[in-house]
């Protein structure tokens, strides 16, 4: 976790992925990519769109654990697109 990730609070950590968010309003996540060491910044509207997409598959999937949600985002949801190397600007 980089000095950028303090500012975040842990909603999901897997083995591979992690969701963390930047406040109680959830206004802004970083969705990691353990194993690849890259971290997706989605904010303003993409942060409403995530907030709702993750809301349904964690709703509609109960026995899912985090890495499988958070998997299915950044592939199949699209979020990993945004994503860059861990470190980068």
């Amino acid at each position: 976790m980089d000095d950028a990730d303090s500012e975040f609070a842990v909603l999901e950590d897997g083995d591979e992925y992690a969701l963390l968010s930047s406040n109680a309003q959830q206004s802004a996540f970083r969705l990691r990519n353990k194993s690849e060491a890259s971290c997706a910044f989605i904010d303003n509207d993409d942060a409403i769109r995530f907030q709702a997409d993750y809301q349904t598959l964690k709703s509609s999937n109960p026995d899912w654990d985090a890495d499988k949600i958070l998997a299915q985002l950044w592939d199949h949801g699209g979020y990993g697109w945004l994503a860059k190397q861990e470190g980068e600007p």
